[in-house]
């Protein structure tokens, strides 16, 4: 009898560790989020372009001495919106009362996106132009058309930069 009762022990002891024991499990539910706004950032590699004197007759385009211009634009916007980088001329270059048209002053370009143009005092002219989010670099090279035309004088105008990411 107590070989039986030691046997029957022994197996029910066996049978114990061979089946798993209950695991039991809870969860929880954790909502993430974040909020991603429209933001824009530019950086242009000079605030200044001059244009030296030279002659009409071997030099029909002057380029700026300041050579070209380095361009960092970084957006974000919405996906599918269009991100773009205009550049408006204030006035014509002036010196006292005398004025040299702004749409003498063009440019050129290099990098994706870009695009060449010749300024204007009215209407915002395309720079750069690219889908959703991201950034794009390039460079803007300055030129002013040469003329006999123009008086003498030391003539200037501001042009500002718009970097839009709707």
């Amino acid at each position: 009898m107590k070989i039986k009762l030691f046997v029957l022990g022994l197996t029910i002891g066996a049978v114990a560790v061979v089946q798993p024991l209950s695991a039991v499990t809870a969860t929880s539910n954790v909502t993430v989020s974040c909020t991603v706004s429209a933001t824009a950032k530019l950086s242009v590699g000079v605030t200044t372009l001059t244009f030296p004197n030279a002659d009409p007759d071997t030099t029909s385009s002057i380029a700026a001495t300041e050579g070209a211009v380095s361009i960092s634009a970084k957006a974000k916007t919405g996906t599918g919106s269009n991100v773009t980088l205009t550049l408006l001329a204030g006035t014509d270059l002036t010196s006292g009362t005398d004025t040299i048209a702004i749409s003498n002053v063009t440019w050129t370009v290099s990098g994706t996106g870009f695009a060449a143009g010749t300024m204007n005092k009215t209407v915002a002219q395309s720079v750069a132009t690219w889908a959703n989010s991201g950034e794009r670099t390039g460079t803007q090279t300055f030129a002013l058309a040469n003329s006999w035309s123009y008086p003498t004088g030391s003539y200037s105008a501001t042009a500002t930069y718009t970097l839009t990411a709707p």
